[in-house]
């Protein structure tokens, strides 16, 4: 399989493969002249190396971002193994890229919304209102009121002023009260910011629901807000144990609740969960929560447990090619900031994407993203430090570290882009968020957006009952053939 061309629909990027793909299998030669399959496995690398040398022979040097859906398919069916019994409410701020949303949608994922503006984009790709939580603590009046109008019920709260704001405002809300359990180990600490202590103030908050007339129905664990209970761990949580101790605490409270009145039905677990390689596993998490859940929340409770994963469905489909625009010999010392190194040779490379844009997460994110030459060769390295290509002195990457010389007009790799990268990028100085390329191979397609596929096994696991594929078939086709071209890939057939 060979890319033969690159092509604009609209203004949406369209990559031209050239490549043995059969679409009798799919059934709709409609969606396959649009969209088309990878024949075999998705290589990411592979794809971008052949993407690269095909801009390369046009002069083409823009970052690109390759987004592999079958990855984000992968994850959605670890989830699915590992945590079977909760439901995962994507975190809609950690990547909002419309082709990942409604992908997510069309596997039956709910959202955890913390605008006005996410909820439009949830529901405007016909998301219903029932499957979205609105899980900021801290609204804003007519965004809550928009909430009310677009009948999303389901919201967090961590104060008595959120909840005198929402009974005036939305009595029919249904809410989560969010508490803070901290894991110190956890990349962001956002329990400083919100989220009620479990111990002090979550009981007294739920005597003041019961007081308002305000409708409690679950405890958010510390983790990010989600229906009905809720609390929040931390983003990249790296203690397993971390999530016991906040189902703990999620069980006492719905028990007071209960107490008071309340139909506490919802426990939300949060986010946190790791995006890719990480050293906590998923399985390591999934593990002690399964533990946990069996312990504090037995099925026979009949509560609905749900969770807010962001990254772990985002980070890992994505990967950031960028192009090195400009290439300085220094001295080493002035990259190593040793003076022994004063002799030595060190390099400094100028990429077209930074912090302002994708790599913004290492700012907001605490995120180290390492790149590597996307061809390899085996030759000396050098000390190293990559800038993005703003006039901002803050604009760097990568600092102290080693390798091969590189010239104008290669490219780096970095893998693992997907968690809070896109999301927050802006065009500072005029420089443009890189241009976004899908994959998928031909059995996902067949098995995910075409009802006359093949009865394979993942369409069983995916879509129970079947009627659902036809349901996510009719959503992809009105997304396909709409206004605005979303997909940017397309394959020839030979």
């Amino acid at each position: 399989m060979m890319i033969k061309q690159m092509e604009l629909i609209g203004d949406s990027k369209v990559v031209v493969f050239a490549g043995s793909i059969s679409t009798e299998h799919c059934g709709r030669k409609s969606f396959a002249a649009r969209l088309g399959i990878l024949d075999g496995d998705v290589d990411p690398i592979t794809l971008c190396r052949q993407i690269a040398l095909n801009n390369d022979k046009d002069d083409v040097d823009d970052a690109f971002m390759l987004v592999d859906l079958d990855t984000l398919f992968e994850r959605f069916a670890l989830w699915k193994r590992e945590l079977p019994m909760i439901e995962p409410f994507y975190a809609v701020k950690c990547n909002t890229d419309p082709v990942l949303v409604r992908t997510l949608a069309a596997l039956g994922t709910g959202f955890d919304c913390a605008s006005r503006e996410e909820i439009d984009i949830v529901m405007d790709m016909g998301v219903t209102a029932d499957r979205i939580i609105y899980a900021n603590p801290c609204k804003t009046r007519s965004f809550i009121r928009h909430a009310k109008e677009r009948h999303v019920n389901m919201m967090t709260f961590d104060s008595a002023e959120e909840l005198m704001k929402v009974a005036r405002l939305h009595p029919d809300a249904e809410m989560i009260l969010r508490i803070a359990v901290s894991d110190p180990t956890a990349t962001c600490q956002l329990n400083l910011k919100f989220g009620a202590d479990p111990l002090k103030a979550a009981p007294q908050l739920l005597v003041s629901a019961k007081e308002l007339g305000v409708n409690v129905v679950g405890i958010r664990q510390a983790r990010q807000p989600s229906a009905h209970e809720g609390f929040h761990v931390g983003s990249g949580c790296n203690d397993p144990m971390a999530f016991r101790e906040a189902i703990g605490y999620a069980r006492h409270l719905t028990d007071f609740g209960q107490a008071l009145g309340f139909n506490m039905r919802i426990v939300d677990l949060g986010g946190g969960y790791p995006g890719a390689f990480h050293h906590t596993s998923f399985d390591n998490i999934a593990m002690v929560i399964r533990s946990a859940v069996n312990e504090f929340f037995p099925q026979e409770m009949g509560v609905r447990l749900v969770a807010e994963p962001g990254r772990f469905f985002a980070a890992a489909p994505f990967t950031l090619v960028c192009n090195v625009i400009h290439s300085t010999e220094v001295s080493a010392d002035k990259i190593t900031k040793r003076s022994e190194d004063a002799d030595h040779r060190g390099f400094m490379y100028y990429v077209n994407d930074g912090v302002y844009g994708s790599f913004n997460c290492i700012l907001f994110d605490h995120n180290n993203p390492v790149g590597m030459p996307l061809f390899d060769e085996i030759a000396e390295e050098y000390p190293t430090t990559i800038w993005g290509p703003t006039c901002d002195s803050l604009d760097k990457i990568e600092d102290m570290k080693q390798m091969r010389h590189m010239s104008v007009g290669e490219w780096i790799i970095y893998r693992n882009m997907g968690a809070y990268t896109c999301s927050a990028s802006t065009t500072f100085n005029g420089f443009q968020r890189p241009v976004a390329i899908y994959v998928i191979n031909r059995e996902n397609w067949c098995v995910f957006f075409d009802v006359h596929a093949p009865p394979f096994s993942l369409q069983r696991q995916y879509f129970s009952p079947s009627g659902q594929a036809s349901r996510v078939q009719l959503m992809f086709e009105q997304w396909i053939q709409g206004s605005t071209v979303i997909v940017r890939f397309v394959l020839l057939f030979q």
